[in-house]
């Protein structure tokens, strides 16, 4: 009789029990709070068939364009009712689409914790402002607030006219002949606005368009929002030995790499400069350098006995490359498309700019944009037809009820402004382009949380002035130069709501001459 072999084999059977007994203890918190919200969204309306653990995900579409189409025909078919609920695997997701129900998620200070789905931006943008919660959001942002000011903002705004100047030029290629696809040209103006801006380089993106990192910049974004919405892509060890995965990791060292080349020259520059003599701007040849967002969270690391380290800054920067160019580039294209398809609005937008700049072709300045006050109706409109965020996510943070649907805590409640925006009760004839509405004199009286292209609330888009200013910048210098048709209907256009929203086919415009 081998009792060294009988014990061996209680001690490995004693084990295995051992091991999956904690396996079971701690999945049982998981299992019982799956079960528990389970039961209490059963009386929320849903879409189609709720398989336990998989919930939705196999009905949901995997192209970004099929996918947005059918969030937004399901917020149509359930527009009646005030929301309704999708589960992602074992995650549970509410759907929002109607003013007073977004507001008591957007105005409180409960409810500011981003969703479980901006997860999968932390290795590329670190829990910086975007994806932070808590005291670190709070820190951060109390930081962040003074480089929008008024004063800083009109020091970019040399870089705005500068890049502009170069899109023109580009643009007059176009003009008076065939009808050409502008979404990239006007794309590359804003990364090369925000790269100087931001990080106080240029990447020259207008004219090299093939760069490394302006390709993992854009496939990054398509990469995230693919992982998203397949749970099965969720796990970090089963998504990083799949070939999406490796190239995920590729454009994150060329994403990073970048940035942190960026950041140590600038520590480095603004190192030497406190350290040289002290001149005037006319004593030295060189002129003055511009200030850049890095600069001041360099300096605001500095001053706070080195508070922000490397990756804090670079994350910071990150955000605000990722942020700070698409979605106004998107929104853009989007006022670019609508002013082509409709004359009459762009004959309005004409005489205001000639009324402004008569025919000078000199920089904008502060004084002018605040006359171009239908431009920027034109802009805010374009943003409610086509936001620049299709929808974004918040996590529920304690059990609370809305509209009588009892919601428990940890849930993810998903505000879509496409859907918003397209209220009837806030907007008579939703689909039309009435750039009129956001005149002063007609936008009072309306719901604040009916129009939130820049979110709402504490955790509102920080720089949606910069982004307004941009863009009137940008439209200004084109509109100035060329009057622009439109050669697609919207039927063609394809849209795509990935992490931004955007034609699937590009934006296909003519260009005559002024």
């Amino acid at each position: 009789m081998d009792l060294r072999g009988d014990t061996s084999l209680l001690l490995w059977t004693a084990a295995a029990v051992i091991l999956l007994t904690l396996l079971a203890l701690s999945a049982l918190p998981l299992l019982t709070d799956y079960i528990r919200k389970w039961k209490v969204m059963a009386p929320i309306p849903g879409v189609g068939i709720n398989v336990p653990f998989i919930g939705n995900a196999l009905l949901l579409k995997p192209n970004g364009g099929d996918f947005f189409l059918q969030i937004i025909e399901y917020s149509e078919i359930f527009r009646p009712l005030p929301l309704f609920k999708l589960w992602i695997g074992p995650i549970p997701f509410i759907i929002l689409y109607h003013a007073e129900n977004v507001e008591p998620i957007l105005s409180t200070s409960k409810h500011m914790d981003k969703s479980f789905a901006y997860k999968f931006l932390h290795p590329w943008l670190g829990k910086g402002l975007l994806t932070s919660t808590g005291e670190k959001w709070r820190s951060r942002r109390k930081m962040i607030t003074p480089t929008f000011h008024f004063s800083i903002l009109s020091e970019f705004l040399e870089v705005m006219n500068e890049q502009s100047k170069v899109l023109v030029e580009k643009l007059r290629k176009h003009a008076d002949k065939e009808s050409f696809n502008c979404f990239m040209n006007i794309t590359l103006c804003a990364l090369d606005i925000i790269c100087e801006t931001a990080m106080g380089t240029k990447i020259h993106a207008q004219s090299n368009q093939d760069s490394d990192y302006v390709r993992a910049i854009y496939e990054m974004s398509d990469m995230v929002h693919r992982r998203q919405k397949m749970p099965w892509l969720w796990p970090d060890f089963v998504f990083s030995n799949l070939r999406i995965g490796k190239r995920h990791d590729a454009n994150l060292k060329i994403l990073h790499s970048f940035t942190d080349k960026t950041i140590l020259e600038r520590a480095e520059e603004m190192k030497n400069s406190n350290c040289s003599p002290s001149t005037t701007d006319s004593e030295t040849e060189k002129p003055k350098k511009r200030s850049a967002f890095l600069d001041m969270l360099l300096q605001a690391r500095d001053d706070a006995g080195n508070a922000m380290s490397h990756m804090d800054i670079r994350e910071e920067v990150d955000t605000f490359m990722f942020e700070g160019h698409d979605t106004t580039a998107a929104a853009l294209n989007w006022s670019l498309f609508l002013l082509g398809s409709h004359p009459e609005a762009q004959r309005k937008v004409h005489k205001e700019l000639d009324d402004t700049f008569g025919k000078s072709d000199r920089p904008v300045t502060t004084d002018d944009l605040k006359k171009l006050r239908y431009l920027e109706a034109v802009i805010k409109e374009a943003l409610r037809l086509y936001p620049s965020v299709p929808f974004f996510a918040r996590t529920i943070t304690e059990d609370c009820t809305i509209r009588d649907f009892k919601v428990p805590k940890g849930v993810n409640v998903v505000i879509v402004p496409y859907a918003l925006h397209r209220d009837p009760e806030w907007f008579p004839e939703p689909e039309e382009f009435k750039p009129e509405r956001f005149l002063p004199e007609n936008a009072s009286g309306r719901n604040p949380y009916a129009y939130i292209p820049f979110s709402a609330g504490l955790r509102n888009c920080i720089g949606q002035r910069f982004a307004l200013m941009e863009e009137k910048v940008v439209l200004s210098s084109i509109l100035r130069n060329f009057s622009v048709k439109a050669t697609q209907k919207r039927e063609e256009l394809c849209l795509v709501g990935e992490l931004i929203l955007r034609p699937e086919n590009g934006i296909w415009i003519e260009l005559k001459s002024r």
